[in-house]
């Protein structure tokens, strides 16, 4: 199974991922091992889906990150799960 995965950073941004193993994922974003978000700690997972092929989710992540319509359109469906403490 392969994730894209949503993280909120403290600075209030939100990270696209993907990986193979999620909790492994997440819990080097929240040790800091991860080069990109270690300076954006305390961070939070909003979002995953989950995919049978990894390229599908390397896919999914590329258009999350390149097109701000599918961006904005994940953005307003996972609106609460992004304001929630």
């Amino acid at each position: 199974m392969f994730y894209v995965y949503v993280l909120k950073l403290n600075n209030g941004k939100l990270y696209f991922g993907y990986t193979s193993d999620l909790q492994r994922r997440i819990k080097e974003h929240t040790n800091g091992e991860s080069t990109f978000t270690a300076s954006c700690r305390p961070l939070k997972l909003v979002y995953y889906e989950a995919y049978n092929s990894k390229e599908d989710a390397q896919k999914r992540e590329k258009v999350l990150k390149q097109f701000k319509g599918s961006y904005g359109h994940l953005k307003k469906r996972i609106q609460k799960s992004i304001d929630r403490k």
